[in-house]
């Protein structure tokens, strides 16, 4: 009789990782998680900054509403001026130049009280032309002033308003006020700046 032929024994293998892969591994799990945790640590530092830049923001546009709300010329002044001396409060403020370099810290009412809870901000106004510079160009599309004929018909309006904390996110709005007033020579509103 034959003998029982039995196929040649294989060297058995054991199923598993070897050393290089299991480094090679290690090595691109830590990168990845490292670079989750600097996502995480960058986006935990900086989680403030939008609400910062968003009252920034409707501080500058309360304060850009308020002034461009007021007119031109001056109604309590006798001879019904642009830019005459401002008045001696922000509450008593009645025309757009009343707030030429106005400066706040902290964000103030128009009736001139604090508001609570943003006295880490600062707010600065600038109006053009003004008093300062009477002759500082400013156009809107097909408007602008005519110094030669003393035509006041458009004022800028800048407002900035920086956070005590992140001056970088210092929020800039500006605006035009024009002189509805003063639209050809010899209109009752057309007023030569205050010197």
């Amino acid at each position: 009789m034959c003998a029982e032929h039995r196929p040649p024994a294989r060297a058995s293998r054991q199923a598993g990782v070897t050393l290089v892969e299991l480094i090679v591994f290690i090595v691109i799990v830590g990168i990845a998680v490292a670079g989750i945790l600097m996502v995480m640590t960058t986006t935990t530092q900086r989680s403030a900054d939008p609400m910062i830049r968003q009252q920034a923001q409707l501080i500058a546009e309360s304060y850009l509403e308020e002034v461009l709300l007021k007119p031109v010329l001056d109604p309590s002044s006798g001879t019904n001026r642009i830019c005459p001396a401002p008045e001696t409060s922000r509450g008593a403020y009645d025309n757009v130049c009343d707030y030429y370099n106005l400066t706040n810290t902290g964000a103030i009412d128009q009736l001139g009280n604090p508001i609570s809870g943003l006295d880490r901000y600062s707010v600065s106004v600038t109006v053009v032309p003004s008093p300062a510079n009477p002759t500082a160009p400013v156009s809107l599309h097909t408007l602008s002033n005519d110094y030669v004929n003393n035509l006041i018909r458009v004022m800028r309006v800048e407002v900035a308003v920086t956070p005590e904390d992140s001056p970088s996110l210092t929020v800039r709005l500006a605006g035009y006020r024009t002189n509805y007033n003063c639209n050809a020579t010899g209109n009752a509103g057309c007023l030569a700046l205050l010197p």
